[in-house]
């Protein structure tokens, strides 16, 4: 998703996770999503799954959401989760979709399969993908990389390893760990540069520390400088 007004007012648009199937229930939350503005009304929306380890069926709860949500923008993160034989399945039921990026469909280090199909939507690396070492490894199997500042060392090197990523012909995503407004704060200035932001970690705690960034929907404010201490 592309960032809005950034260099004007400083704003970032994030994707924000919405759906966990499990086998139990497979589509818990796509029917109610619909109803509020965690879907219905969301401008992108994050779709964490995984066949292999929930043995549902991905491609049905992608079609959910994306009933739940027609206009939204998704992001599928499969995590690693899907095996080769439900690749190209699931990489073409995200086409249907009209689902933007997939994350890391196969485990990290048994992703060859990747360079020996067709991908109908860009695929982006997270495991398999640290810093700027890694970079070499996964030519043709990614078309995007996801920089975290805590897989990367930090600030500097995930600079360094956008920038390289960019230079090899990657498309940009920006992630993170669950973590405070601390940790997310130096993410935004990698974040600059990406099509695709994920800085929802502090949403996910039950308490953030104080001064935190600010969230409104889709949009992520920069921290105030009472963040650093």
């Amino acid at each position: 998703m592309p960032l809005q007004e950034v260099g004007r007012d400083d704003r970032l648009r994030h994707a924000g996770l919405v759906l966990q199937g499990e086998e139990e229930q497979p589509l818990r939350g796509a029917g109610p999503l619909a109803d509020d503005d965690r879907a219905g009304g969301a401008d992108e929306i994050a779709v964490a799954v995984a066949d292999e380890v929930g043995g549902g069926d991905d491609a049905a709860r992608i079609a959910a959401v994306r009933r739940a949500a027609p206009k939204a923008e998704l992001i599928v993160d499969a995590n690693e989760g899907w095996g080769e034989d439900a690749l190209e399945r699931n990489l073409a039921a995200c086409a249907q979709a009209g689902v933007t990026l997939i994350e890391q469909p196969l485990p990290e280090g048994r992703d060859a399969a990747l360079a020996q199909i067709r991908r109908p939507i860009p695929v982006c690396a997270d495991e398999s993908v640290h810093d700027r070492a890694s970079l070499e490894a996964i030519g043709g199997k990614y078309d995007a990389i996801n920089v975290k500042l805590d897989k990367a060392g930090g600030l500097t090197e995930a600079l360094a390893l956008a920038a390289e990523a960019e230079r090899r012909g990657f498309d940009i995503m920006v992630g993170c760990m669950v973590a405070t407004s601390l940790a997310m704060a130096p993410a935004m200035l990698v974040a600059q540069r990406a099509r695709v932001v994920d800085l929802d970690g502090p949403l996910l705690l039950a308490e953030d520390r104080p001064h935190g960034l600010r969230y409104e929907g889709s949009i992520v404010y920069p921290a105030e400088a009472v963040l650093w201490g």
